[in-house]
């Protein structure tokens, strides 16, 4: 039995030279090295970006879909969008450990896991879709996946059903990295806030700011405003398009009193929306990117074209503890856990 490079290199078919998510094709055969583990994969949660990109080219075929799915992981060894360049991640059931991290980790053969790596860098072999759940940006297989050595993953809860905590931990680093940014009396917005991460993050966000802090959700769709409002985690729920930098800034603006946000947070499954998320945020407020549509290029030249000393932060989808933290999200709220139980079960 072989020994792979702790970070997947040994995988990569091309090009050389890069790590396996920068690849455009990995080696997805499922025979391990000795510092691998084999997972039964019975479900990938695709990250919402992907997805909507995916139903897009679709147009709303779900046999379409599962082609565009299939034919992305042939091509490529892996779920990687080459559209959107992401992923998303899996649950399953670990079929063998290799011999060289007996000891290293607390897994067994047999244990129920969520990969907390991305779809984009996981090796993958498909045998069968069984189901594809549209509304929820879920895929049941039958396959194979391979986590290298520093892969992340997480043990499911006996206590949260499995597609919940497929699709909790999926965004896991958005509320963890909101409770790191908010402070007590800040005023937040949350972009997206309707969705799957960005519901997570309003709750988050209206713990951390407080009863002296102010929370905005945004989202352009009538019943996400109104499901916000009922939530009754955000102060205001705004009905604004961010691709409409103007006014988006008009609306924040206009229930701040002209004092903007102090931190901005973008869950969003779009383009485009980086110039209403700069102008959205106050001189020397921070933005955290959480979303995977975001270009990186458009937000930093985009603030400096509009002179807005601003801090904005890349989405890393990992932070220390970030599984627990999202998981208890639910086991304290539970009206958190029913919303997420009725969408994702």
């Amino acid at each position: 039995m072989r020994h792979g490079s702790p970070y997947g290199t040994h995988r990569v078919l091309e090009p050389q030279g890069v790590l396996p998510q920068g690849a455009w094709k990995i080696d997805n055969t499922m025979e391990i090295c000795d510092n691998e583990i084999l997972i039964d994969v019975s479900a990938l949660n695709i990250d919402s970006a992907s997805f909507t990109q995916i139903k897009q080219q679709a147009e709303g075929d779900v046999a379409k879909v599962e082609t565009i799915v299939r034919d992305i992981v042939a091509q490529r060894g892996k779920h990687h969008n080459p559209v959107t360049g992401s992923g998303g991640m899996l649950i399953g059931t670990i079929a063998a450990i290799g011999p060289a991290l007996n000891g290293k980790i607390d897994l067994k053969v047999g244990d129920r896991i969520a990969t907390l790596v991305s779809l984009s860098l996981t090796p993958l072999r498909i045998d069968a879709i069984r189901a594809i759940h549209m509304e929820r940006d879920q895929i049941d297989i039958t396959g194979k996946a391979i986590l290298f050595e520093t892969g992340l993953c997480a043990k499911l809860p006996n206590d949260i059903p499995e597609k919940t905590a497929l699709a909790i931990l999926d965004v896991a680093g958005a509320p963890a990295q909101t409770a790191r940014l908010v402070k007590a009396g800040d005023t937040v917005v949350v972009i997206g806030g309707g969705g799957k991460s960005g519901t997570l993050c309003v709750y988050e966000a209206k713990k951390r700011a407080g009863p002296t802090g102010c929370v905005i959700g945004v989202s352009p769709f009538a019943k996400d405003c109104q499901r916000i409002k009922e939530l009754g985690w955000a102060d205001h729920a705004l009905q604004v398009d961010a691709t409409n930098a103007l006014a988006l800034m008009d609306a924040v603006s206009a229930v701040t009193q002209g004092h903007l946000a102090d931190v901005v947070i973008n869950c969003v499954n779009i383009p485009n929306t980086e110039m209403g998320s700069i102008l959205a945020t106050r001189q020397h407020g921070k933005i955290y990117f959480f979303s995977m549509a975001t270009s990186f290029t458009a937000a930093a030249l985009g603030a400096e074209g509009v002179g807005k000393d601003v801090e904005m932060i890349v989405g890393n989808g990992y932070a220390e503890g970030h599984a627990e933290h999202s998981l208890n999200l639910l086991r304290e709220s539970p009206r958190l856990r029913q919303l997420f139980e009725e969408l994702y079960v």
